[in-house]
């Protein structure tokens, strides 16, 4: 028995917003609840509304900037830069600069759209 996957085929998630997430492991990938990883690209100019996840994230900067906001702190991260946020953490992503950011999102247990708990705008 294999010991291991190769994700060649991520799920894409249909967005509006121009963002363009490609789920490699994770509940809609391949029905993963514990992880999920995903390769993210968000458009400049890009932003969601708050959130307040029941799963901590981890964000790997690889080009570009993105900004969080953090209760009364707004931290913008760069390329080679990362950072865990702990769940339960009420944060807003953005990317309000000029160029895309690539990065890649971790989420444990996996991110699902019931445990993200976003804000209505």
């Amino acid at each position: 028995m294999k010991k291991y996957t190769i994700q060649n085929d991520p799920f894409v998630v249909p967005t509006t917003d121009g963002k363009v997430i490609k789920e490699h492991f994770g509940l809609a990938s391949d029905g993963n609840a514990n992880i999920s990883i995903a390769h993210m690209k968000a458009p400049a100019g890009w932003s969601e509304p708050f959130q307040t996840p029941e799963f901590d994230e981890y964000t790997f900067i690889i080009s570009g900037k993105k900004q969080f906001i953090i209760g009364d702190e707004t931290i913008v991260l760069e390329a080679g830069q990362s950072i865990r946020i702990e769940k339960n953490t009420r944060v807003q992503y953005s990317n309000p600069f000029t160029e895309v950011c690539e990065y890649i999102a971790i989420c444990m247990p996996a991110f699902s759209i019931d445990s993200v708990n976003r804000e209505d705008l």
